[in-house]
């Protein structure tokens, strides 16, 4: 199964053109192992049958030694220092030992040296100058001396020889050679499993083209482009498409992730940089893959110029340097990954460099519908099953997220023993993987009531605002960090919202801390994430998007992309920043008056759904609505906003606003931080 995400279809990867591919490695490791300790066996056992230890058994000096003397079974003796070693006429044995008729001794330093002599002399004992025990001849001694350090030297040789190139020998070792994922012609990802994504198609069919007919366009003057970037969020399909490209024009594809270049030893990413292009154009026409690549191609205008930022910056080089400096009809195109395009290095994404960037962008409703085609054309579906109608509860998802959301349906419906997945299973693995497992734990009845009208709120709020995203499911039950959940999601994709849309999102956020405050006249720490999603909007209309009067159409706050500083801006006064801050304040003030008016007026509603929840813990779309007596989404008589608005600072009225798209709002995070 294949879409636009990156291809989680497990077949053998094809050798490399070196030989050295990840299955000969790991073919090769147990025969490495196997023959080193084959060598330190050898050598042991060299030691052992050639040149084995004398038996000597060592004796003290008083009574044994000169027990051994008087009785004259001690023939001869050599001394060094105080230790006498000597040879038996009949072996003796000591305690823990094998007998033996070589012995050593120590003799203590008050022993009279000429008393010895004479008794040794009187049982006429030969005292002699050479060594007892035996002595190897030079040849052994240099073989068991020096044969191990040989042999790893012969061991070190022998694999610098198998290396690519001897490259081991090299300065930089075997660490400087590429070693990309190299697929061949016969790479079976075309355009046909890529789904979703088709004006990223689109924008790649002319490399194609090039790389199929390359004299088409050379006869007109035109070249080959050097680069193309494939930029967009996590999970979009940019590896599948660049597999895509070269399957669909049946040439070698060269894949390496960024940080497989750099290493600790500078010099080392650049020396791999040359030798994957070598490579690449040694098999041209090519395509050469680098996944992630702002993990080297990023900014060099920071200023860090020492140790993995000097590698860094090397690899960047190198790279900038073989791009541009491809022959003319070197058919060899570099393909490059990232969701990180802004902080790419200027003089990468110049022409000539990066000729093309490619968005990737994430799937609309009909892309999602064909996406789950792909990853259903292998699962038997129930004819319950609408990919359509999947495609419109899963806003946002892209194709790794639908890949996984399939997957997770076909486990469920074989845990449940279905013959066939079911439209339930889809729904289940959507509340998995959104809202995480449902929790076996005991909730008191006081909490649970709580929760039921917390999530409760938040319905009610999404429900009577006209135009907001309709109410999905409604849970009490707890799923991983929460106690429990609304969902709502819009009918159709929102690719950008107004002043009023995200004055909706913050209404619907507050609507779970309202109603608890009215039901329970007290609160809890149950609207945490709420809370946080509410200043996080309110911020955002105030110091990003210049929706204030106050501040106007000035940035005040840099954006998510632009990390800490504004450009060009070191700090904001702190002036502004108090403007801010009372901004924020508004608008928060002002939305939870407009909720607390919603929900004191419509608390029968409030009521009867938190009821109905505390009965069945979960009510789909159909369910809450009609327990809480609100018309349907999309009905003819939704509540009028001018009648849910309340008046403004300014004495105007603002009527109610759509919810969010794909808001989820948990309850509370845990129990033990309400």
């Amino acid at each position: 199964m294949r879409d636009s995400t990156k291809d989680t279809e497990r077949r053998p990867r094809l050798p490399t053109g070196n030989g050295d591919g990840p299955s000969r490695r790991t073919f090769m490791r147990p025969r490495i192992a196997t023959l080193i300790l084959g060598l330190l066996a050898l050598n042991y056992l060299a030691v052992s049958v050639l040149a084995p230890a004398p038996e000597v058994v060592r004796i003290p000096y008083s009574p044994t030694f000169l027990e051994e003397v008087e009785r004259g079974n001690v023939t001869r003796i050599n001394a060094t220092g105080e230790t006498v070693t000597g040879e038996l006429r009949t072996k003796i044995r000591r305690s823990g030992s094998e007998p033996a008729d070589k012995f050593e001794t120590q003799i203590p330093s008050f022993a009279d040296e000429k008393v010895l002599e004479g008794l040794l002399l009187s049982k006429k004992v030969e005292i002699s100058a050479e060594p007892i025990t035996a002595q190897r001849n030079v040849f052994l001694s240099l073989l068991l001396g020096f044969g191990p350090i040989l042999l790893l030297i012969g061991l070190f040789v022998f694999f610098a020889k198998r290396s690519k190139g001897g490259g081991m020998l090299s300065p930089l070792g075997g660490f400087g050679k590429a070693k990309p994922r190299r697929g061949e012609g016969e790479t079976k990802v075309t355009f046909d499993d890529v789904a979703g994504i088709d004006e990223a198609k689109a924008e790649l069919t002319e490399v194609v083209d090039f790389l199929k007919t390359p004299e088409k366009y050379q006869r007109l003057g035109g070249r080959i482009p050097r680069g193309v970037l494939l930029a967009g969020q996590p999970g979009t399909g940019k590896t599948l498409l660049a597999k895509a490209v070269a399957g669909q024009a049946g040439v070698p594809f060269f894949s390496m992730s960024a940080s497989e270049f750099v290493e600790a030893i500078v010099g080392v990413g650049a020396a791999r940089v040359r030798d994957l292009f070598r490579q690449a154009k040694e098999a041209a026409p090519a395509i050469i893959f680098i996944d992630e690549l702002d993990a080297i191609g990023r900014s060099r205008s920071g200023g860090m110029t020492s140790g993995a930022s000097d590698e860094r910056e090397q690899t960047l080089n190198q790279i900038l340097t073989e791009m541009d400096g491809f022959e003319s009809d070197a058919t060899v195109i570099v393909l490059g990954a990232t969701n990180r395009p802004e902080i790419l290095d200027s003089a990468l994404m110049r022409p000539g460099r990066f000729d093309r960037r490619v968005v990737v962008p994430s799937p609309d409703r009909d892309g999602r519908r064909r996406i789950l085609a792909v990853h259903t054309r292998s699962v038997p579906l129930d004819d319950d099953v609408e990919l359509d109608r999947l495609a419109a509860t899963t806003p946002g998802m892209v194709g790794a997220d639908l890949a996984n959301l399939c997957n997770e349906a076909a486990l469920i419906a074989a845990r449940r023993d279905h013959q066939k997945v079911h439209h339930d299973d889809f729904t289940t693995a959507l509340e998995k993987i959104i809202l995480g497992a449902p929790r076996a734990m005991l909730v008191s009845e006081e909490d649970r009531r709580r929760t039921a009208y917390h999530e409760a709120g938040h319905a009610i709020v999404g429900m009577l605002t006209s135009g907001a995203d309709p109410v999905r499911k409604v849970s009490i039950i707890p799923r991983g960090i929460s106690l429990g959940v609304t969902i709502s999601t819009p009918d159709a994709d929102r690719l950008n919202y107004d002043e009023r849309g995200l004055l909706a999102k913050i209404d619907v956020s507050l609507g779970g801390r309202v109603a608890e405050e009215l039901v329970f006249d007290s609160v809890t720490t149950g609207a945490e994430s709420d809370i946080q999603q509410v200043t996080s909007i309110a911020r955002a209309m105030v110091g990003r998007w210049g929706m204030s009067p106050e501040i106007g159409f000035v940035a005040a706050l840099p954006s998510e992309s632009q990390g800490l500083l504004l450009p060009g801006v070191d700090v904001v006064s702190e002036a502004t920043q108090r403007v801010v801050d009372q901004e924020v304040k508004r608008l928060v003030d002002e939305g939870y008056a407009r909720v607390t008016k919603l929900l004191s007026a419509e608390r029968s509603r409030l009521d009867a759904l938190a009821e109905a929840l505390l009965d069945s813990e979960t009510l789909d779309e159909v369910d809450a609505y009609a327990a809480a007596g609100v018309p349907p989404a999309g009905g003819a008589e939704r509540p009028d906003p001018a009648v849910t608005g309340v008046p403004l600072s300014d004495g105007g009225v603002a009527p109610a606003v759509p919810s969010a798209a794909g808001t989820i709002t948990p309850a509370a995070e845990s129990l033990d931080r309400r």
